[in-house]
């Protein structure tokens, strides 16, 4: 399916020269693009999800020993 989205001419040039210098399709770069931009924001906020529970003493000594719980399955002598 096909939307129009307007931008600027200044990305319109980025996204053309993109697209001329990977030998695609400037949909195809926009969409590589946006999933870039989508995977950066999901590790962006897991960043600050953990920089937020790092900041509360008490629920990042739960993780941590939740976390020596679970190393313990390492060792458990069954094959992956």
């Amino acid at each position: 399916m096909s939307q129009t989205v307007r931008i600027t001419e200044e990305a319109h040039e980025a996204l053309r020269s993109l697209a001329e210098k990977s030998g695609e399709s400037m949909q195809t770069t926009l969409d590589k693009a946006i999933e870039a931009y989508r995977r950066h924001r999901v590790l962006t906020e897991a960043n600050e999800a953990y920089a937020r529970l790092r900041a509360n003493s008490k629920a990042w000594k739960s993780e941590v020993e939740e976390r020596k719980a679970w190393e313990a399955t390492v060792a458990d002598g069954l094959e992956r």
